[in-house]
């Protein structure tokens, strides 16, 4: 009988990539002059996977591999101008408002009395934790823990503090890589709800042929589907 449902936050219950993507697009114009717009994108992205162990995910680290992008593709030339203007971009990235997915905070809603909620989700300490007080969501959750990344070890140990017995746990979110193949190995149940606009860094493979791995359309789909499970 499921008793727990944790929940992702960034993409899962609020919009997200589409603001990273919308400012690697100001970021591509400034630099239009050096490369071209693939190239930009192939060499950001090569420089966010080289930072991750070093900044972690989110803004910041984001915004630190983009100067550094800029610095390479411009072989050190890159004005002072420039670099104050992708501060000021990642500053407005930072600044911006949140704009919760439809059903998000219905389906807390309707989950709350029935389930022990949690949120779990990755990224910048300070810039989560600003996220989650404009979402207006906090009160619906029973413990919110933001973590640096997402592993088998850290939902376990997630479980384990929280006395919520994996197999009757469901995390929900639209990353396969963070959310949903960790939980399945520590035996819980993972329930991926895809969006339009998923980072290429957490890509994975599907794991239909999983037990516990069940996939919806919509987060309006998750009572009806928890309703179905064991």
């Amino acid at each position: 009988m499921i008793k727990t449902i944790a929940f992702d936050a960034d993409d899962t219950l609020w919009e997200n990539e589409q603001f990273y993507q919308l400012t690697e697009k100001q970021f591509q114009a400034l630099l239009s002059d050096h490369a071209d717009k693939e190239q930009l994108s192939k060499r950001l992205l090569a420089a966010e996977k080289r930072n991750l162990a070093t900044y972690g995910f989110g803004i910041k680290g984001f915004v630190l591999s983009m100067i550094e992008t800029a610095i390479e593709v411009t072989d050190g030339q890159v004005s002072t101008d420039t670099i104050s203007k992708i501060l000021a971009i990642g500053r407005d990235l930072l600044g911006h408002p949140i704009e919760l997915l439809e059903g998000a905070r219905e389906v807390l809603d309707e989950l709350a009395d029935r389930y022990t909620l949690i949120l779990i989700t990755k990224g910048d300490l300070f810039d989560q934790e600003r996220k989650i007080a404009q979402s207006g969501l906090a009160e619906k959750f029973a413990a919110i823990e933001i973590v640096p990344d997402k592993s088998a070890a850290v939902y376990r140990r997630i479980f384990s503090q929280r006395a919520a017995e994996p197999e009757a746990t469901v995390m929900v979110g639209n990353s396969l890589k963070s959310d949903i193949v960790p939980v399945l190995e520590v035996g819980a149940w993972g329930v991926f709800v895809p969006h339009a606009l998923t980072w290429s860094i957490e890509h994975t493979d599907t794991p239909v042929e999983h037990e516990r791995f069940k996939q919806i359309d919509s987060m309006r789909d998750l009572p009806g589907l928890l309703s179905r499970m064991p």
